[in-house]
């Protein structure tokens, strides 16, 4: 046995890899030992890789190398095209290529003009959105190659929930033209959960509802997921491709392009495609200083008109220019648990992914609109915290391990709608206890066919008892919070202090407190159990079948046991 880059190796083996193919960044992982998963770094060492290929001459660069060339060479260099795979030049929004190589059409493909030779009369040739993709996938294939020193023999790919099936069709003749074996391709919530379960709680953890929250370098996807027995159904997606790590850039870039003109009376935004590219590089390290630091400093040289330009800029200044952006991702995740027809005090957990999810202020913002009893799964709530930008990765190296044996034929059919859409119950199924409350044994989107049993206690001078199984509703409880009394006429002694109107922008805190109820809804069976013994244990055994039929067994421990049927199709949707 031999060891490359830190992973064992064994002559003959193979091995198979995830891919998070983002349209700012991807990344790789392989399943490792003992269910571990680790993350591949290219050959310049990074793990997060930038979605980038620029050609100088015949010379192509890829990664963080074909990303700067973007200052000097930025007409020949190709960023974010993940999502233009398998769409129409009428379908594409090239907003984000304006400062780089922008696509074009022909002959109804979507490509770039790039220019492929070092001879001054060349001419730029057509190369399409297909080939691009491919050249990045084979560069990450071989990265994968290089790092681990076996052949590559399949690969999960995690993409966008909003990526259609033509879209998929797509990407996968693209990566096997690649000569990568796509296994799968994952939606990238769901690989990002997987990767956080399996780190933390193992496959099959607790049933529970979780927001995960993508935000990329240009864009921002969440969806709800129900996870139910180890199952995961999503409730609600949602996507935003104006919010992303680049928002925050500009930010950034505007503040330093005003202060620059303040100086020098020139606005490098648009002096020259150089001068905003420079600065837009060094905004955006200065952004991922200020995730780590509370300050950092910007040195560019020569940025517009041959002057130079130096400046230092704090965390908290930062957050106040980056106030618009932070109350949009407010907002973005409130609408999607609204699209998903709950309430925050739903949620449970909340799993932060992508690069933009560094930065305090995301965390913090999202932090305060949940109770404290929902967990935020980031790097600035908790020191153990995977990387955000690496969950994706990582979740689709686990399902690389799992699928790795099967067929492919087996794969597909499994991915059929009849298999992946289950039913799920609309509502809690439980039991009322002798004292009224509601004690759920089955919650709301529990896919079926589903069998749930559960222990109660009898009363303690036994007799004859009845066990009754409801529906259940959820109630949101608001309670009022007295108000501390104020000073005076309430008016405080600083109206001209800018720093407190300015800086302090959080919600105010409300003035009530909500809590969520379940509460019993409506009746669906009575089973009765005569002479139970005095402090006797009570089993409750609820099934759901597959064509939606409600089966329960009512038994006391050690003695007699009675079933019924209830046949009511209204428990599912």
């Amino acid at each position: 046995m031999d060891s490359v880059n830190g992973a064992d190796i064994t002559e003959g083996a193979t091995a198979v890899i995830g891919i998070s193919f983002g349209n700012g960044n991807s990344s790789i992982a392989f399943p490792a030992k003992d269910g571990k998963v680790d993350v591949i770094a290219n050959q310049d060492g990074d793990r997060s890789i930038p979605s980038v290929l620029a050609y100088v001459g015949e010379d192509e660069y890829h990664g963080f190398q074909g990303k700067a060339q973007l200052i000097r060479n930025s007409q020949n260099t190709v960023v974010n095209f993940r999502d233009f795979i398998g769409k129409s030049y009428a379908e594409i929004d090239p907003t984000y290529s304006h400062r780089s190589a922008h696509p074009v059409e022909q002959d109804g493909i979507v490509g770039y003009k790039i220019v492929l030779s070092s001879d001054e009369d060349a001419q730029p040739e057509f190369i399409s959105v297909a080939e691009i993709a491919r050249r990045h996938l084979a560069r990450l294939k071989d990265s994968a190659f290089d790092f681990l020193g076996k052949p590559i023999t399949g690969a999960v790919i995690a993409v966008p929930t909003d990526f259609s099936s033509s879209q998929r069709q797509e990407l996968t003749k693209i990566a096997e033209a690649a000569g990568i074996n796509v296994l799968q391709i994952i939606q990238e919530p769901v690989a990002a959960l997987l990767a956080y379960d399996v780190a933390n709680n193992g496959i099959f953890s607790e049933d529970r509802i979780v927001l995960v929250a993508d935000f990329g370098a240009s864009r921002s996807d969440g969806a709800v997921i129900a996870v139910r027995g180890g199952m995961y159904t999503i409730l609600a997606t949602a996507h935003n491709y104006e919010l992303g790590g680049s928002a925050l850039d500009q930010s950034l870039i505007d503040h330093f392009a005003k202060e620059f003109e303040k100086k020098h009376g020139i606005d490098p935004r648009t002096e020259s495609a150089r001068s905003f590219a420079k600065l837009a590089a060094e905004a955006e390290v200065t952004k991922k200083t200020l995730s780590a630091s509370n300050s950092a400093t910007i040195s560019i040289e020569s940025v517009a008109g041959g002057f130079d330009f130096h400046s230092t800029i704090n965390r908290l200044r930062y957050e106040m220019l980056a106030r618009k952006v932070l109350d949009n991702v407010a907002s973005f995740v409130e609408e999607l648990v609204h699209k998903a027809g709950l309430d925050l005090l739903d949620i449970n957990e909340v799993v932060l992914v992508g690069g933009s999810s560094h930065t305090p202020k995301i965390v913090s913002r999202i932090e305060s609109l949940f109770p404290e009893t929902t967990k935020i799964e980031a790097p600035a709530t908790s020191a153990k915290a995977l990387n955000p930008a690496e969950l994706v990765a990582r979740g689709a190296a686990v399902q690389a391990s799992l699928v790795q044996e099967f067929e492919k034929s087996d794969i597909e059919e499994s991915m059929q709608p009849v298999v992946t859409n289950a039913p799920h119950l609309s509502k809690p199924i439980g039991v009322v206890l002798g004292d009224g409350t509601f004690a759920t044994m089955l919650e709301s989107y529990t896919a079926v066919p589903i069998r749930k049993s559960k222990t109660f206690d009898a009363p303690n001078d036994g007799g004859d008892v009845v066990i009754e199984i409801w529906e259940g509703e959820s109630e949101i409880i608001t309670k009022g919070v007295e108000k501390p009394k104020e000073n005076g006429d309430g008016h405080g002694d600083n109206e001209e202090d800018e720093f407190d109107e300015d800086d302090n922008f959080e919600d105010d805190e409300e003035d009530e407190e909500r809590e969520k109820v379940v509460k019993a809804a409506t009746k669906i069976a009575d089973v009765g159990l005569k002479g139970v013994k005095a402090g006797a244990k009570i089993e409750v055994i609820i099934n759901i079948t597959a064509d939606m039929k409600v089966n329960v067994a009512v038994r006391e421990l050690g003695g007699q046991a009675v079933r019924g049927k209830i046949e009511s199709a209204d428990l599912v949707k």
